[in-house]
């Protein structure tokens, strides 16, 4: 996976990784919206992740629980903002179902997906916070890396969907 020029943060508390992906637009949205895959991309081994709730519609319910090897679970749970099939996702856990505010909430993240020469993508991740401290709280937790592995799982998982269509 080549890693384009570094992409500037629109303001001081967003988090930015991008990646050229081996893998079309459409087959990592739809990776990205098929909840049955999530075990195989959506965190990094041995971590898991189970997918209750992908509700695919600005307002949706979006209900993700992450499993770590030691039997800690995670829920992560928030709404979709925007879905542009193909090209765009945006959700964030600063509400839950029902635009209930989530007092725990960290994070609204922007996902796009742009064609690139050879039927590859770059893909974006636009991460905003909505304070400093939350920021920097999500960089220490690993945000580089970790988005970093889902990522180079998402695109095996993307890359097949791919070569099976």
């Amino acid at each position: 996976m080549a890693v384009p020029a570094p992409i500037a943060p629109n303001n001081e508390r967003e988090l930015v990784l991008a990646r050229i992906m081996d893998a079309s637009p459409e087959a990592l949205y739809r990776t990205w919206t098929d909840g049955s895959t999530y075990p195989e991309w959506f965190c990094p081994k041995p971590w898991r992740a189970e997918a209750q709730t992908l509700d695919l519609r600005p307002g949706g319910a979006s209900r993700i629980t992450m499993h770590g090897p030691d039997g800690e679970v995670f829920p992560n749970d928030g709404v979709f903002l925007e879905l542009t099939p193909g090209r765009k996702i945006v959700f964030t856990d600063a509400f839950t179902e029902g635009w209930v505010p989530n007092p725990e909430g960290m994070m609204t993240a922007v996902i796009t997906f742009e064609p690139h020469a050879g039927g590859k993508t770059l893909l974006t991740a636009r991460v905003g916070h909505p304070t400093l401290e939350k920021k920097t709280q999500h960089a220490e937790m690993g945000f580089e890396d970790g988005w970093g592995v889902m990522l180079d799982q998402l695109e095996a998982v993307a890359r097949r969907l791919d070569t099976a269509a």
